[in-house]
């Protein structure tokens, strides 16, 4: 694959007791790619976003990100270089919208002036209106706070994004929304994303590539079409196949509704 890697593994191991949750994984995402990381409960998929970031200790193998082994930078310079967004948000519930948006650049020594500039080109960014700046995480509905926590990631200028079913807890339609948001986001700041979702619809529509992870193995790993053309796995397939079958039949439904 073309490009300078964001993101390097190699052969990445990792057990739980009994439980493998990684099996010498590989892989490689160039700078700037959008990577969809897809599979059942208990494939490895949270896992193998935890090893990037060093939330999680590979038992085995080489993770390097953007060129320099993990290992040799520490956790916390590691986090920062590095955007995490996850489900539950995790927004801190006595700071304010402004206040928790600045967490990681006051913890750099950014002075007041610079964080606040950022502050307000994030909730623009995000879509999110500047009045909110002063709210209270519990103010906000479901989909602003999520968008908070994608601004809150970027604060810091990261060039890697981490997103652990970033979108999962909202309605379809905010869920949809945020998703193109945040794709259209990825375009303009020349991101490099790794998400993990359990939704193959969501994978398909944002991501260049699709990687599907089974039992802690990568079992399938290319762009979506190019996938569902060669794979083999019937496993494999039927996830590929999931929203051609939920729009044919949305579309049963429609027109059995208008027949």
């Amino acid at each position: 694959m073309a490009g300078a890697a964001a993101i390097e593994l190699e052969g990445v191991a990792k057990r739980y007791g009994a439980l493998v949750a990684l099996a010498d994984v590989t892989l490689r995402v160039t700078q700037g790619e959008f990577v969809a990381l897809v599979g059942g409960s208990g494939s490895g998929k949270t896992t193998l976003l935890k090893t990037i970031n060093r939330l999680v200790a590979p038992d085995a193998g080489r993770i390097r990100v953007e060129g320099e082994a993990a290992e040799a930078i520490a956790p916390h310079e590691l986090r920062r270089r590095i955007g995490y967004v996850f489900q539950e948000i995790g927004l801190f519930p006595h700071l304010s919208v402004a206040e928790n948006i600045g967490v990681t650049p006051r913890l750099l020594g950014w002075d007041r002036g610079r964080i606040a500039a950022r502050t307000a080109t994030l909730l623009d960014l995000v879509a999110l209106p500047r009045e909110v700046a002063g709210r209270a995480p519990a103010e906000l509905s479901g989909g602003q706070r999520q968008r908070v926590g994608v601004a809150r990631a970027l604060a810091a200028e990261p060039a890697i994004m981490l997103m652990d079913e970033p979108f999962g807890a909202l309605d379809p339609l905010t869920r949809d929304q945020l998703g193109a948001d945040y794709r259209d986001l990825h375009e303009r700041l020349g991101l490099t994303t790794l998400m993990v979702t359990h939704d193959m619809t969501e994978a398909v529509l944002l991501a260049d590539r699709v990687v599907v992870l089974s039992a802690g193995r990568i079992v399938a790993d290319g762009k979506p079409a190019e996938l569902l053309a060669r794979a083999t796995d019937p496993d494999v397939r039927a996830l590929l196949e999931a929203p051609k079958r939920q729009a044919d039949r949305l579309q049963a439904r429609l027109s059995g509704a208008t027949g």
